[in-house]
């Protein structure tokens, strides 16, 4: 357990999967009084979609802080936050099935995840992925499970493991590849946008969502769809 004397603790979790599914890991970060990471830990799970990995990073978290110390969540997987906010009251009352009568998805997670937040403070705050100059505590558990997922290793300050390397699929601006005929890279318009697939799903600054495998383009806030940069360039 995670003893404290403070009044609250801020902390950061989040999962990754590499082909969703594909290898993914979890991971966790506990900062100190002035928000700097200060005890984080990381694991593989095998093949998995990046949900389970979102709940499982979620779950190991509520499990290794201490149950009567208020905990602030910062978390960039809103299917993660709202199944565990606003939906698991009705998949309760509804005898774990969904609106649509279906089972609920990943349910032994929730289930678990239900009982460690029963009779604490938590606190959810959502914290958009991937932005520069984004939450320096979401930023330190994407990488850690990034490296998870690739390692398939375990890690974290218990082991004395160094804090975890940028992420290899880091969007990073790079020139376009030329294609045969004299087509543009995808996603760019007019060519000026250079682009990368999303290795993750996100948000953009035009406030549309982007799924996993879209091209995605840099502009001055961060990754998002390519007429949006051209849009933020004009």
């Amino acid at each position: 357990m995670i003893g404290c004397m403070r009044e609250r603790v801020v902390a950061a979790c989040d999962g990754a999967s590499k082909g969703n599914p594909g290898p993914a890991g979890w991971a966790w970060v506990v900062a100190d009084a002035s928000e700097s990471p200060t005890r984080w830990e990381a694991g593989p799970l095998g093949k998995a979609t990046n949900n389970v990995a979102e709940l499982t990073a979620l779950e190991r978290l509520l499990d290794s802080t201490d149950p009567d110390v208020p905990l602030e969540i910062r978390m960039d997987s809103q299917y993660a936050m709202k199944a565990v906010t606003t939906w698991l009251p009705g998949w309760k009352r509804n005898g774990w099935k969904t609106s649509a009568g279906k089972p609920v998805a990943n349910q032994d997670l929730v289930v678990r995840i239900d009982e460690l937040l029963d009779g604490r403070s938590v606190e959810f705050r959502y914290v958009p992925a991937h932005q520069v100059d984004g939450d320096p505590l979401n930023d330190f558990a994407d990488r850690a499970a990034s490296q998870a997922a690739t390692a398939q290793e375990p890690a974290g300050s218990d082991l004395g493991s160094p804090e975890p390397p940028a992420a290899p699929d880091t969007p990073v601006t790079r020139a376009p590849r030329k294609r045969p005929g004299g087509a543009k890279a995808s996603g760019g318009r007019g060519g000026s946008a250079r682009t990368i697939k999303a290795k993750f799903p996100g948000r953009c600054v035009c406030g549309r969502p982007y799924a996993a495998g879209e091209p995605i383009a840099k502009n001055d806030q961060g990754w998002g769809h390519p007429e949006c940069r051209t849009a933020a360039a004009g």
